[in-house]
Formats: structure tokens, sequence, C-alpha cells
């Protein structure tokens, strides 16, 4: 199997984990992952400054890492803070939801060329062009 494919598998998995979880603990905000969705692309302003810029707001939001800290500091307040720590935990899943729906989708961290270009390869228009977009040539 190409690691193209595991990694959009591996995210589909990530965003049905992080939906089950929302249904869990919070059945009546079911909607909130759906609702926050494009706030973290917000992270794309940083292309109004140059690719460079842009990639690394960008990357610096769309990771799992983020989501799996605030998890680990709901499990953390649970106890002393447990509304807190259910809405951090919903944060964490729409979050999670977000990198996994464009991971899964194909859109993966920019390199700082050029937003089409990500880990993953080319993405829209310039999908099958690869290197030759980049050069011109």
């Amino acid at each position: 199997m190409r690691p193209r494919t595991i990694e959009r598998i591996e995210n589909g998995l990530i965003v049905v984990f992080a939906m089950t979880g929302t249904i869990v603990i919070a059945p009546a905000q079911w909607w909130f992952p759906l609702a926050a969705f494009l706030a973290f692309d917000l992270s794309i302003l940083g292309y109004v400054r140059s690719p460079a810029t842009g990639a690394v707001w960008y990357n610096a939001v769309h990771t799992h890492a983020w989501s799996a800290v605030l998890g680990v500091i709901a499990l953390v307040t649970s106890t002393s803070s447990p509304m807190l720590s259910k809405w951090l935990a919903l944060v964490a899943f729409a979050w999670a939801v977000h990198v996994g729906v464009d991971r899964m989708l194909g859109y993966g961290l920019k390199l700082p060329d050029a937003f089409t270009h990500t880990h993953l390869g080319w993405i829209g228009k310039n999908h099958d062009k690869g290197e030759r977009v980049r050069t011109g040539s």
C-alpha cells in the first residue's frame, strides 16, 4: 500500500475517533467540530505576506500535536474543572477532525515555495505537473 493511501486511511480513522469522542462526551454538541471546521483555516492568512510565511503558519496549525496537547490538558483538568475539561476536549476533537479531513483529502503540510506544494505532493490544478510547476518548465 502506498504511503499516501496509508496516511489517508489513518486520518480517516482519526476523524471517526474524534467525532465519536465528541458524541460520547457531549452528545448535544455533536455539531461543534463541524461549526469550528473553517476556523483552523484562518492560518492561511500568512500567505498574504509570502508563501514561506504562509507555510509556517499553516503547518503550525495543521498538525495533530495541538489537538493531542489539548486532549491531555482536558484529561488533567477533568476532576478540578469538568466544564473547562469538556470544552478543551471538544476543541481538541474539532481540531483533530479538521486536520484529519484535510489529510484524508490529500492536503498535506505546506512546503515554502507554493500553497499547492505539500508533503503529500502537488494539489489542485498542479497535481499532475509535479516539479515542473515550481520551476516553470
